[in-house]
């Protein structure tokens, strides 16, 4: 940059490098500092994960992912949109050593899986952290193997808490952490880390075509979904035998019925000897209430169907043909997703 205002008498002033100021060399070297701690400590117990048969021919094809190791025995936690259906899965560390490795059990409706290395033992492992705690604009680090580039680092910010996407499975995950850290195929199923070494989300999805827009899920529902495998193999949930759809209430029903919902879950089928059917329910009701929690779409109806409420008589309001009615149901225990 040129100085116009100096009094050198020579014709052309020397050009200067602004160099920062030393603030900003201290809040930078923090910033690094920060990212290769996080790397050093957590990096180790990234693996990758690989699926299919180990000699693959023109008709077999295999996947790629990425996994955290959470415990020295082997628990691995990564997406199942990674392991699928795989009968052969292989987890390779960051020094190369491959272990093979099975399937615990597998939960579609929050993209999460869970495995365990065969016979390997004192591995490099990383603690789940309280998602709770997150705050937007925290420092975050995704590592993975992003397009096969094996220990890849990128590090960006929690850009949003407690967004829900839809999973494979078509329900919604709640409580995702929405960041900027680069993502792309082959990060699903890799930690993401806060600047305290902890793993506070399992990466799980980009939007195509968008920039900064990456998902994970909230380590709490990692956990969650982690006691349920480890105790009953899969993650119980209740289950009434509908399909639906989220749609509007016609204000004149609602003031008929003295309700203030403006949106209900629509029933468009009713499974044949479901706990729905046996309780009188019809395609065409619009349940607005399910155990005292408002119903204002098929999301709130599928996160009101939990563990708590297997096996439990239920009271829920529907409106049919305009008229409010109160049924009675019995959600039962869903099967377990097939693995």
């Amino acid at each position: 940059m040129l100085d116009f205002t100096s009094d050198i008498a020579d014709d052309v002033a020397p050009s200067r490098t602004a160099e920062p100021a030393p603030a900003d060399r201290v809040l930078l070297d923090a910033y690094s500092n920060a990212v290769i701690d996080v790397t050093e400590r957590v990096g180790p117990a990234v693996v990758r994960v690989e699926t299919g048969p180990k000699v693959r021919n023109a008709r077999e094809r295999g996947g790629l992912g990425s996994g955290i190791v959470i415990s020295p025995d082997g628990l691995v936690l990564t997406n199942s949109h990674v392991v699928g259906a795989a009968k052969e899965i292989r987890l390779r560390d960051t020094e190369g050593f491959v272990s093979d490795a099975h399937v615990l059990g597998v939960d579609p409706d929050t993209d999460l899986a869970l495995l365990r290395a065969d016979g390997a033992r004192d591995l490099a492992y990383a603690s789940l952290g309280n998602s709770k705690s997150l705050r937007r604009g925290q420092l975050v680090v995704a590592i993975g193997n992003p397009l096969g580039f094996e220990s890849t680092v990128t590090a960006g910010v929690v850009s949003a808490l407690g967004r829900s996407i839809r999973s494979v499975s078509g329900r919604t995950i709640e409580d995702v952490i929405q960041t900027d850290a680069a993502l792309n195929p082959g990060n699903s199923g890799g930690p993401l880390v806060s600047s305290a070494a902890e793993v506070i989300g399992i990466n799980t999805a980009i939007i195509s075509g968008a920039q900064g827009i990456c998902f994970a899920v909230a380590s709490n529902t990692a956990q969650f979904v982690l006691s349920e495998i480890i105790r009953h193999g899969y993650v119980r949930r209740a289950y009434i035998g509908v399909a639906g759809q989220t749609a509007p209430v016609p204000r004149r029903h609602a003031v008929v019925a003295g309700v203030d919902n403006t949106m209900g879950a629509l029933l468009a089928q009713i499974e044949p000897d479901s706990p729905a059917a046996k309780a009188g329910l019809l395609p065409g009701d619009v349940v607005i209430r399910l155990d005292g929690a408002n119903i204002n779409g098929v999301d709130d109806l599928i996160r009101a169907l939990d563990r708590d409420r297997i096996g439990r008589t239920l009271s829920m309001d529907v409106l049919r043909l305009g008229r409010l009615r109160a049924i009675d149901i019995h959600p039962v225990e869903r099967k377990p997703a097939r693995q």
